[in-house]
């Protein structure tokens, strides 16, 4: 998933270079996992709830990246979140679209919201000058911990689609 939502941070980078033309070690990553997938996916089926967690960590992970480098390219603050919210959540549109279900972020869920509230919470402590093990550590640890949450308790934004009464 980095590879997608960062080559589609990175195309409205001028400046940037899509990573992965020049370092081909994650290409070589995903298709290492891809044919463990293929080969163990009767044994995945019972992993749902660990890959949730790792879909949590990389939404932090991913997301706070794109702020950072939106930062470093000194951009506004509107811009970096958007950055960060596409390098978080765009690759998981992707592994969903490639497995044939539908986004998570396109879903009621409260996904991208998640991503942008620890960005903002990232860039305002990164220009606090808050400690520097803690910019990182608070926004990512608050994006894992709320993204946990919302699955667990499944909440959603509500729709504004009625649904229709079963017959």
């Amino acid at each position: 998933t980095a590879v997608g939502g960062g080559t589609i941070r990175d195309m409205f980078l001028t400046e940037r270079e899509v990573f992965w033309l020049h370092d081909t070690n994650p290409l070589y990553a995903i298709i290492t996992g891809t044919v463990l997938a293929i080969v163990f996916r009767s044994q995945i089926k019972h992993l749902h709830k660990p890959l949730l967690l790792f879909d949590a960590i990389g939404l932090g992970l991913f997301t706070i990246t794109g702020v950072q480098i939106g930062i470093s390219y000194n951009l506004e603050l509107i811009n970096c979140i958007i950055l960060g919210t596409i390098t978080g959540t765009f690759g998981g549109i992707i592994r969903d679209t490639l497995v044939n279900e539908i986004p998570v972020i396109f879903r009621k869920e409260v996904y991208a919201t998640i991503s942008i509230l620890g960005g903002f919470v990232y860039y305002f402590m990164y220009y606090s000058s808050a400690e520097t093990v803690w910019i990182n550590l608070i926004p990512i640890t608050l994006i894992i911990v709320l993204r946990l949450l919302v699955v667990y308790y499944k909440i959603s934004l509500p729709s504004i689609y009625k649904k229709e009464k079963s017959k």
